[in-house]
């Protein structure tokens, strides 16, 4: 049996959110992270409505792509998931699309502040397995080389 052709992408890659409105946005890749994070601010989960309705902000007010828009969901979870630091932390999970390279998947992520951490999203095996082989020597794979 012939498996997928699977796209080599570096340790760090520029990935696109577009049902997010966000393009562009650097990511770490971390084989050793089950669940994909993309980093907000603002959440909360507003329970006027009919339907519980997930409100966030992505990213900072410091980052350049921030725009203040505030994010609406009726479509999401809870799930405990471990910290870079070990600690079993609750995240809403949403489900979008996520490009990379030429390969838009739709997939599950989870928010959580990542303020303090270098890159605003976090990639992780579950989006990653069956697509893509990372290595580690490189960056920014999936960008078209343009020739001189």
């Amino acid at each position: 049996m012939i498996g997928k052709i699977k796209k080599t992408i570096g340790r760090r890659e520029k990935i696109s959110f577009p049902d997010l409105g966000l393009f562009n946005i650097e990511a770490k890749v971390d084989t050793g992270a089950y669940t994909t994070a993309l980093h907000c601010h603002d959440i909360l989960m507003d329970t006027s409505f009919e339907k519980p309705v997930l409100l966030f902000k992505l990213l900072d007010p410091s980052h350049p792509e921030y725009n203040e828009q505030e994010h609406r969901f009726t479509d999401f979870s809870k799930k405990e998931i471990k910290n870079s630091f070990g600690d079993l932390e609750e995240r809403y999970i949403i489900k979008t699309k996520v490009k990379i390279g030429n390969k838009t998947i739709n997939t599950l992520i989870s928010l959580t502040d990542r303020g303090n951490m270098r890159y605003p999203v976090l990639i992780g095996r579950k989006l990653l397995k069956n697509r893509f082989i990372v290595d580690i020597s490189e960056i920014y794979l999936t960008e078209k080389k343009i020739k001189k």
